[in-house]
């Protein structure tokens, strides 16, 4: 390769990839799709490599063009950050952010958070994706990632998000226990009951802690259900197929409405609360700089305490 390709058009990759086709990233460059076809002909030309594979259903990219596309995609996030910063000022920040969560936070942080930011942000713009594995999310090119305490880097910087202690609530149907029994001890559920797991993206079943007066138990659940829907666990907790033990978030309606009732109490395991995490760098993207700003303000339980007025 004799020189480096047109970046535009290896800008115009990454935005077929993202959209997973022509026509939508058409929409998104204000570009029609044969200019964006003829540029991802001439960028495969130049560099002798087929980068997407195309059919008349999807666009996908080739393993060369995935890894050239993983390698790129975060330097293209800190040039439009770069120019995102001379179009803005202090009080107007424009742009994406880009930001990797976990279910709990997406769902029960995340939407306390989010409207207020919008009116005082207007021209910041979310992408936000659920996952609770512990990737390099930041070397997959989001901006920032939401992770608890014990699975962040320690050259990250972490800044509190959401409330300051949660905790892990064990629940079952009344069926349910009317049929099983009431346990009485954690051990009772390793020979009498039926667990429902929740399985990580890695293959990994989540164990349960329990904790009492200095008595620290450690489950891995071996029941007739291990999923990692959240959605199907609770389901199946409140039809009675077993005993669940997750975040309280999660259970809080539930319980509420009687639908399971908490087992346990005695033993449920609290901890620190999510932290927002992203590396230390001169020039933080104006977006990023907003939101850490936002949530600081809002203070360590997650309320809201400020106008949501535009800053002076």
């Amino acid at each position: 390769m004799k020189s480096v390709p047109n970046l535009k058009d290896v800008s115009d990759l990454i935005a077929v990839v993202e959209a997973g086709g022509f026509r939508g990233a058409a929409q998104v460059r204000r570009s029609s799709a044969s200019s964006l076809s003829d540029s991802i002909r001439r960028l495969e030309a130049e560099l002798g490599v087929r980068l997407l594979n195309r059919t008349t259903r999807s666009v996908t990219p080739t393993d060369a063009g995935a890894r050239l596309i993983e390698r790129l995609k975060p330097a293209f996030s800190e040039i439009e950050a770069a120019f995102n910063d001379l179009k803005d000022d202090a009080s107007r920040p424009l742009g994406t952010l880009r930001l990797n969560v976990p279910v709990p936070v997406a769902r029960h942080v995340l939407p306390g958070i989010v409207t207020g930011f919008f009116e005082r942000y207007p021209g910041i713009r979310l992408d936000v994706v659920m996952e609770n594995d512990f990737s390099d999310v930041i070397g997959r090119g989001f901006d920032a990632g939401v992770r608890y305490e014990e699975r962040i880097a320690k050259d990250m910087i972490a800044v509190p998000i959401g409330p300051r202690r949660q905790r892990f609530v064990a629940a079952a149907s009344a069926s349910y226990l009317e049929a099983q029994g009431v346990p009485d001890h954690p051990r009772a559920l390793l020979v009498q009951h039926r667990l429902i797991g929740n399985r990580f993206p890695n293959g990994a079943i989540g164990p349960w802690e329990f904790e009492r007066d200095g008595e620290l138990l450690r489950i891995v659940p071996d029941g007739p259900l291990i999923s990692g829907s959240i959605d199907l666990q609770l389901a199946c907790a409140v039809s009675g197929a077993g005993i669940i033990y997750t975040f309280e978030d999660f259970l809080r309606p539930h319980l509420e409405s009687g639908e399971i009732v908490p087992l346990l109490e005695g033993w449920w395991q609290d901890f620190d609360g999510p932290y927002l995490y992203y590396p230390s760098r001169r020039h933080m993207p104006s977006p990023l700089r907003a939101f850490v700003d936002y949530i600081k303000e809002l203070g360590a339980d997650g309320k809201s305490q400020a106008t949501t007025a535009a800053p002076r």
